[in-house]
């Protein structure tokens, strides 16, 4: 199992570069492409209809255009379910910005993101994106997910697959690797940015 917060290997990279994921028409690119030309920041998620990432990832909305365009970044989410949810993830959590599938969790697998249902440890502060309850946001997910969007049932991706943080690029290179150890544990966002050079908020 990889260290947390290690950078994927030279090996790990060029496999993950040649990979491939697909946008919001279903269209198939690799993942080389998407980091080949800047500095990217790439977060995966865990499922379509998880009401946490989905919190986590609208505060992700608030980065800046001009922020991240002066600061030469690209900012990007993953998930692991099919590519149809997303269009209807992006209008529920407001992101402005590119989201893909991997359903086959290739890329997950190959930077070593675990799985597990853990929550937060006791004594441990939860993550200032995190804003209801256990009970809260197990409704918000139901809600947000296969209440409004039953057809998509299934297609959310793999519900113990945990995602993680990473600046990746230009090219194949790595300079910040966060990997979730439970279900409420993406980075901060200002850290994030922060690793990445880009001003936040």
């Amino acid at each position: 199992m990889a260290s947390p917060t290690a950078a994927p290997s030279q090996d790990e990279l060029a496999t993950a570069a040649a990979l491939t994921v697909f946008d919001s028409t279903g269209k198939e690119v690799t993942f080389g492409s998407l980091i080949k030309d800047q500095k990217t920041i790439v977060v995966f998620i865990r499922h379509f209809f998880c009401g946490i990432c989905q919190q986590y990832v609208t505060q992700l909305a608030s980065v800046r255009k001009d922020a991240l365009e002066k600061a030469g970044v690209h900012l990007l989410v993953i998930g692991c379910g099919d590519w149809t949810p997303i269009k209807h993830y992006c209008e529920t959590t407001g992101f402005p910005y590119e989201v893909y599938a991997d359903p086959k969790r290739a890329l997950y697998k190959t930077f070593g993101l675990i799985e597990n249902l853990k929550q937060t440890p006791s004594g441990q502060a939860k993550r200032s994106y995190i804003t209801g309850t256990v009970v809260g946001n197990v409704l918000q997910s139901i809600w947000n997910g296969p209440l409004k969007r039953p057809h998509h049932l299934g297609k959310q991706g793999n519900f113990a697959q945990l995602g993680g943080d990473f600046v990746f690029g230009p090219g194949e290179t790595c300079s910040y690797a966060s990997r979730m150890q439970h279900t409420e544990d993406h980075v901060e966002a200002a850290d994030l940015m922060k690793e990445a050079g880009v001003e936040y908020p």
